[in-house]
């Protein structure tokens, strides 16, 4: 199933973020403290908000890059969620980039904690990777749920989502 997703959003208090543009209106690769270590983040909005990071400043987004899997999610997680310099709590996603046209992505979402997909932010974070160089506009997103293709289109900045749909449940209700 393929879905129109919409355009990212950037301005910084309609993300919301109280973080200063970097790079042409947009936060990319920002720096936020979050418990003593300084990361890198970029943000997007896909109608809610979106905290992308690739790593710590210095470190990881850096180089090669973080290992999703050796993340302590539920304990870093809440504390960008609640960070004071996203108003409106945010959605992190921890992202390691394999290749140009494929990341592991581990969400910490607000108000829910670990899930095992999200597919704005599967979206928020190819916009993300493509803003920082890091991977092309046509990019595998892999989450523990299952992987998603992401298609950010240069021709109406539109982001197109595509990923498999299955019957997980069937029931019936009696209203009286």
């Amino acid at each position: 199933v393929a879905v129109d997703m919409g355009r990212p959003i950037f301005e910084p208090k309609q993300v919301p973020t109280t973080l200063e543009a970097t790079q042409d209106g947009k936060v990319v690769r920002g720096e936020v403290d979050v418990d003593g270590e300084k990361w890198l983040v970029t943000m997007v909005s896909m109608g809610n908000p979106h905290c992308i990071t690739f790593g710590r400043a210095g470190g990881e987004a850096d180089g090669p890059g973080i290992k999703v899997a050796d993340l302590a999610l539920s304990t870093i997680g809440p504390k960008f969620e609640s960070h004071p310099c996203f108003p409106a709590r945010t959605n992190t996603e921890f992202t390691e980039v394999v290749n140009r046209n494929y990341v592991k992505m581990h969400v910490w979402e607000r108000g829910a904690g670990a899930t095992l997909a999200c597919g704005t932010g599967a979206c928020a974070t190819v916009v993300a990777g493509v803003l920082e160089g890091r991977v092309d506009r046509e990019c595998t997103v892999e989450l523990p749920g299952g992987p998603l293709q992401i298609h950010w289109r240069e021709s109406d900045d539109k982001i197109i989502m595509t990923g498999p749909a299955e019957r997980v449940f069937a029931g019936s209700i009696t209203v009286a």
